[in-house]
């Protein structure tokens, strides 16, 4: 098999499994909470430092929000098992970055692994999803480039792939929508804010021989769980949040 073949099937298998790319990061991040030794810093030091980490994270989701809000229904979505693209996205923030979804991941992923302050699980973090998401942006690629073909190969070829050029912005043929932000995005605003209080709760079992949850945290979660309750109620029970062609 060629390598594009190879590329192209090993980057499908990947997509379909993506969802247990986590479990292998926080994996890392988990065995490198047990060599830290930030919590023996100044307590202010610790929640400031924290609290960037969530800052990092929650520029992940923000990037993943603005995308999001300005794309078609049947484009960008949490399909699991194969491609799905039934338009091509190039205005608003495509004009400036192929995938900006896993840019957002990307930050996601940056801000946990930097919340253990151990250098080498950023780094391997890094280089785990690089290689992870290489193989899936390469099997996307490919979907695209035979479903639209050179209006596919015009836009790549001068947007790059993961870094963005913003000289290249063009506005997007949609307008933001924040409901459709709301209807889709609640569960990866949880999940975030959960993800780091379990860390903080890790930390203090390792570090501290206590199951506690520092105070920030609690209140950062309560608010979290109470909008993703909100949120999941209006989206199941109603349609305020259906926006129509998104």
């Amino acid at each position: 098999m060629a390598l594009r073949e190879e590329f192209e099937r090993t980057g499908n298998w990947l997509f379909r499994w993506r969802s247990y790319l986590p479990l292998l990061m926080l994996g890392i991040i988990l065995v490198g909470l047990k060599s830290s030794e930030f919590l023996e810093q100044d307590s202010r030091y610790e929640e400031l430092w924290e609290l960037f980490c969530l800052a990092v994270s929650f520029v992940g989701l923000g990037i993943r929000i603005f995308t999001i809000g300005q794309v078609p229904k049947g484009t960008s979505g949490r399909n699991v098992n194969e491609q799905e693209a039934d338009v091509l996205n190039t205005g608003g923030i495509y004009s400036i970055v192929r995938h900006p979804l896993y840019l957002g991941n990307f930050f996601i992923w940056l801000g946990l692994s930097l919340f253990v302050q151990v250098w080498w699980v950023s780094l391997l973090c890094v280089f785990i999803f690089w290689l992870y998401y290489e193989r899936i942006m390469f099997a996307e690629e490919e979907f695209l480039r035979k479903k639209f073909g050179d209006d596919y190969l015009q836009w790549a070829e001068t947007t790059p792939a993961f870094l963005p050029d913003f000289r290249r912005w063009q506005s997007a043929d949609l307008a933001f929508s924040f409901r459709t932000i709301l209807k889709r995005e609640y569960s990866g605003m949880l999940g975030i804010v959960a993800s780091f209080a379990f860390l903080d709760i890790v930390s203090n079992l390792l570090h501290e021989r206590r199951f506690d949850l520092d105070f920030h945290w609690r209140i950062l979660l309560g608010l979290a769980v109470v909008i993703y309750l909100i949120l999941r109620t209006l989206n199941r029970k109603t349609k305020i949040l259906h926006v129509e062609g998104r």
